[in-house]
């Protein structure tokens, strides 16, 4: 992965170029550990030579794991970053679109790069955090609606 500055104001922009090869989950994780992001935002378009997608049960509160062993173009990627444990956490899902015409969707688990991946990610200056929610199964976004804007 290739990274580039785009903007440096109150929300810094990054492009991040991934490779052919590249996964684009555990370097974008490196990435915000390394910027030691707080809260961010990313979008990318680009091609997968392979992806494992997830759909979370609500009743088993597992991710089911749909693997795609193909070719396919990255549609859409959409996602964020927010602390969970003081860490930072990738949050993504994705739109694949097959050479028939057909997509598939879910929770991006795991993906190879073929032939690249475009991601602008932005920072947010306020921090997020994620917090176990043990009826819902997950950790999710806590807002504090008592601070101030």
């Amino acid at each position: 992965m290739r990274a580039k500055p785009i903007d440096s104001g109150a929300g810094r922009t990054w492009a991040l170029i991934f490779d052919t090869g590249d996964e684009p989950m555990s370097e974008l994780l490196a990435f915000a550990a390394q910027q030691r992001l707080t809260a961010a935002r990313f979008t990318a378009i680009g091609a997968f030579r392979d992806a494992t997608l997830g759909y979370f049960d609500w009743a088993s509160k597992q991710y089911e794991k749909i693997p795609v062993r193909e070719q396919v173009e990255v549609l859409s990627l959409i996602g964020d970053v927010a602390l969970e444990d003081g860490k930072p956490k990738v949050h993504a899902h994705t739109v694949l679109g097959k050479r028939d015409g057909s997509a598939h969707g879910g929770h991006l688990l795991e993906a190879h790069v073929r032939p690249t991946l475009e991601v602008m990610l932005t920072e947010s200056p306020a921090p997020l955090r994620r917090v176990f929610d043990p009826g819902v199964g997950l950790a999710l976004i806590e807002i504090d609606t008592n601070a101030s804007a």
